[in-house]
Order: C-alpha cells, then structure tokens, then sequence
C-alpha cells in the first residue's frame, strides 16, 4: 500500500502525521511511504531523515495525495486540500466531522474513507489515539489559563496561586476526562482553587480520594455550573461526547458575575465548542473579548509542542495504522472493533452515528 505524509496547513500545526522511525515500520512491512518536502521539519524531523529511513520525498503535497491509498494526517483536510480526495482513498487522522458539515459532504462526495483518530475506541472505553493530544492540551490549558490571566495579556492581573497574605485563583474544570484530569494535575500544583465538574460520579469520587481537600468537585448540573464558573478567574472547558458536538454548557448569562478579564480556555472548540459564543481561532490570533471575558479557543492546542506531540501521537496510532496498510480498510473495519469505531466514512457512507446524528445526515451501519 502507498502510505502518504503532508505537510499540515492549519495555522501553526507544527505535528507531522508520520516520525521517521515509523515511516521505517512500514517500510519493513512491504509498504511505500511518500512525504511532502519539510513536512517534518518543525517537528525536528528533516527531509534526509525520511529518506534515511526509505521515504520517497515529493515536492508537492499535490504529488503525495495522488499517490497516497492511506494519506496520514494529524488535523483535518482543509478546504484546499478536498480536491485531492478520490475513491478507495482512506484519511486517517483526527477529523472531527460532526463539527464539519463540509468536510464530510467532501468525502463522502468523493467516497474517500475516513478513519478518525478521536473515535477509535478500545473495550473499556478509552480513546487510545485521543488521550496523549487529550494530555497535552489539559496541561496547556492551565499554562495558557495563568498566562492569560496576566494584565500583560489582557486578563485581570490575578495571579493562579496566589501569595501568603493573598487568596489564589478561582478555577473551574468543565468536564473530568483526560483533558480535564490533566489541567487539574497541573492547576492543583501551582497552588489554584480548583473546582472540577462532571455527571460521572464514580471519576469525581476518584478525584476526591486523590485530591481530598485541595479539589472541590461538583455534579455538572446547570445550578453548580452557574454557581462555580460565575464565581471563576478561569473556565477550562473540557467537555468530550465522542464524535459528537460538544455541548453548550458554559452559558453566556454566567459572565455577567465574573471579573472583567476572567479567562475561559475552551479546549473542546474542536467539536464545536463548550460556550454559546465559541468560534474557532488561532495561534497567530488565540483569544478574543466577549462581555469583558476573554475566550481562548484554538483548536490545535498541542500543536504549539510538536517535538512531543508528534512522538506521543505516533506511539498511539501505528498500531491501527499498520493493521490498515496490511489488511486493507474493509478488512481492517470488519475484523478489529477498533478499527471499526474509529471508521466515519466508509464507501461513501457515514458510518458513526453520533457524526450522522450531529450533521442531521444519513447513518448507514457497517455491513461485512
């Protein structure tokens, strides 16, 4: 099979969909492996590298598109890059198709598979190809959280741990997943007053076991939401339903209690968003100012430290990306459960129905 690596166009993407070391892996298993020209390079990851290790380098992305059967990126295809899709082609990569109506008309217009990072799902219910990115951008969350409550960045000047004398940042944690959990890891460290909400009790009486006392943790109801984020310096939203949008639960009427220049870090942009006035921004231009609240909300968040990212996201995903090259995507769907959760568009079809349900479009289930 002919493996494809471009290099990533979304502002300030600096991860690579393929390390040298695995393009080597498929390499060793029969398969060709062509990369664009500096696709690695902000990942510390050079041309010689790749061919090193037995990549074919193309000057192009056009080039490696057109030769690629499985094209492995790190974000979703952007609008310049939908006309290289062909049928019997499969992308595999973090997609998030329920927050992309255009992007899922493209493929399945084109019958391009797509297996999507975020929705690969192991037995017990953890998303393997999610969680290192999901670790990355909870402990970002809290650097960026402190960062911009700084007067220098726009914020109200309160600093997140505090001093003797002076009480320490409010801090509330919509959502206990990986993200969640990580941004509280950090957050406790610097000494914050952390309250994390969620409606899975068993993950909040965890926390309070491993926490006691330093973590206040709440049910996520619309009362506590209020209560707590009205209340906040900072809001990490952290909320995750996979391959769904993300709901709306930070609402709009809770700003008018909080301190001009109170931060919200909204992590879940990716699927939409967790405020009601979310839009996706940028590295170049990471926040804007809604009622004196500054929103963060890139969706690339682990992007920004693609030295470990890019390691931690091929350690996740060659597993599945090898089972595709060497079985093929029906095989490959239709012999391994992860495999086929993680499948979104098969044969020009949607084929998860939380991205169907999201986009009020057909579900076709997987059929052997």
């Amino acid at each position: 099979m002919n493996i494809g690596v471009v290099k990533e166009i979304v502002n300030n993407e600096f991860r690579v969909g393929l390390t040298p070391t695995n393009v080597a892996e498929f390499i060793n298993n029969g398969h060709e492996v062509f990369v664009e020209k500096d696709a690695g390079l902000n990942s510390g990851f050079d041309d010689e590298e790749y061919r090193e290790n037995g990549a074919v380098i193309k000057e192009t992305a056009k080039e490696v598109w057109e030769k690629a059967d499985l094209l492995i990126k790190v974000k979703e295809p952007q609008n310049s890059e939908y006309k290289y899709f062909r049928e019997n082609q499969t992308v595999f990569g973090f997609l998030h198709l329920a927050a992309h109506k255009d992007l899922t008309q493209s493929l399945l217009k084109a019958k391009t598979n797509a297996i999507a990072f975020e929705t690969v799902t192991k037995s017990d219910g953890s998303l393997p190809c999610l969680e290192p990115m999901s670790i990355i951008a909870g402990r970002l969350s809290a650097v960026l959280g402190a960062q911009y409550l700084m007067k220098t960045k726009g914020g109200s000047g309160k600093l997140i741990s505090g001093i003797p004398g002076v009480d320490q940042a409010k801090v509330s944690i919509v959502g206990a997943g990986n993200v969640g959990v990580n941004a509280l890891k950090l957050l406790v460290g610097l000494g914050a007053n952390v309250t994390i909400l969620d409606v899975n009790l068993s993950k909040l009486s965890e926390l309070d076991a491993l926490y006691g006392n330093k973590v206040t943790t709440l049910f996520s109801n619309s009362k506590n939401l209020e209560k707590s984020i009205s209340n906040s310096d900072l809001v990490i939203g952290a909320i995750s339903l996979k391959g769904e949008k993300a709901p709306k639960l930070i609402k709009r009427k809770y700003y008018k209690n909080m301190r001009k220049g109170s931060v919200i870090i909204d992590v879940a942009i990716d699927q939409g968003g967790s405020t009601e006035v979310s839009r996706p921004t940028s590295h170049d231009n990471p926040t804007f100012v809604v009622d004196g609240i500054i929103h963060y909300c890139v969706p690339n968040i682990p992007g920004s430290v693609p030295l470990t990212a890019t390691e931690g996201l091929n350690n996740a995903i060659m597993k599945y990306a090898l089972i595709i090259a060497n079985e093929g995507i029906e095989k490959a769907v239709n012999k391994y459960d992860e495999i086929r959760t993680g499948a979104n568009i098969i044969n020009g079809k949607i084929v998860n129905k939380a991205v169907a349900t999201s986009l009020n479009m057909v579900y076709n289930g997987i059929t052997n």
